[in-house]
């Protein structure tokens, strides 16, 4: 099992104007082991990129000279988007947060002032990122020619990508959400990632968050008390206790109403569920798996998703490609399903 990264490999590079901002992010990065380097502006920092390489980027938006926004472009530009940026201000908007997020690529938005509270342990979730980047490039090598893993099949380099990645964040206990088209095979994808990971013997729950009406998603979830609610005759564990040393697919993760995903939020926070009616709460041991066939960055612009519940849910993310952008695979695809037709043809003929 490979091990995660640790801070003292890690290089930062903090792009900021203010001198006394950035000597106090440089201290509080040094002093959790993180090796930083120092930038004024995006100017400087492009400078610094020539001698220093950091794995991840903290830059200001607000900057003379060339600003965040014009950095970011740059970094494209350069085809150094890989390197997951923490973007900063002290003006922003949720708005603001996902057009930098989505247009700009960031990972992810802070405003100021920053706190060490908040800051580590996303510079863990990059650092994190970064690590399952390298080890997925490094299997995508080695899975190249392989078609099939467990009930998947692809031969197309996009779907080469996906094993790998099954394959690296599966002995993880990170959250992963999975988005793609209907049809493009979420729940298999999360299936596999069950399987392949140390709770493969454990239960696999999936929930359909738009399947379920709003007034029994809750009762769903969480369970209920026997006399909670009108029909409630007898006392039922939730979805979360059902999984209980397993995994938990949430699938269709945009469609569940507001109240719900505030409830859910607390839940994912200390891993405590209380069903409805009850006194007390239930300690839970669940990996989370979130699927949707909408881009979440949206939902979470039209205030569908909530933006810190997408940030918990959203730290491994796995794209499935439609088959129509893998055209080489329908063959591979159907000539299981053209061999079943065969025999039942031939067996009913027999008959």
């Amino acid at each position: 099992m490979t091990l995660m990264p640790s801070p003292e490999r890690t290089k930062v590079l903090i792009v900021e104007d203010d001198e006394a901002e950035r000597s106090s992010l440089s201290e509080l990065l040094r002093s959790h082991h993180y090796l930083a380097e120092v930038a004024a502006d995006g100017v400087e920092a492009l400078a610094k990129l020539e001698h220093f390489e950091p794995e991840i980027i903290l830059t200001d938006l607000n900057m003379p000279r060339m600003d965040g926004f014009e950095f970011l472009k740059e970094l494209e530009r350069r085809d150094l988007s890989h390197i997951p940026v923490i973007a900063i201000t002290g003006f922003g908007s949720i708005e603001q947060a996902v057009a930098i997020v989505h247009q700009y690529k960031a990972f992810w938005f802070l405003e100021k002032p920053l706190s060490s509270s908040t800051l580590i342990p996303l510079l863990q979730r990059a650092t994190e990122q970064n690590h399952f980047r390298r080890e997925a490039e490094r299997l995508s090598a080695e899975l190249s020619m392989r078609g099939f893993l467990g009930k998947l099949a692809g031969h197309a380099a996009a779907m080469q990508r996906v094993f790998s990645l099954i394959r690296q964040v599966a002995p993880s206990p990170a959250a992963v959400l999975i988005t793609g088209e209907s049809g493009t095979g979420k729940e298999m994808v999360a299936r596999e990632i069950h399987r392949l990971s140390t709770r493969g013997g454990g239960p696999f729950v999936a929930i359909n968050c738009s399947a379920i009406p709003d007034t029994l998603l809750e009762s769903e979830l969480f369970g209920h008390e026997k006399g909670s609610f009108t029909g409630a005759v007898e006392r039922r564990a939730g979805c979360f206790e059902q999984a209980h040393g397993g995994t938990l697919l949430l699938d269709e993760i945009g469609d569940m109403p507001m109240q719900t995903q505030t409830k859910l939020l607390r839940v994912l926070e200390d891993m405590k569920v209380r069903r409805l009616g009850a006194r007390g709460e239930t300690e839970v041991d669940v990996r989370i798996i979130s699927a949707t066939n909408r881009l979440p960055e949206k939902d979470v612009e039209e205030r569908r998703l909530r933006d810190d519940l997408y940030y918990r849910l959203n730290v491994f993310r796995i794209d499935l490609p439609a088959l129509r952008a893998r055209k080489e695979d329908i063959a591979p695809i159907g000539e299981p399903l053209s061999m079943t037709s065969i025999v039942v043809t031939t067996r009913g003929s027999r008959a």
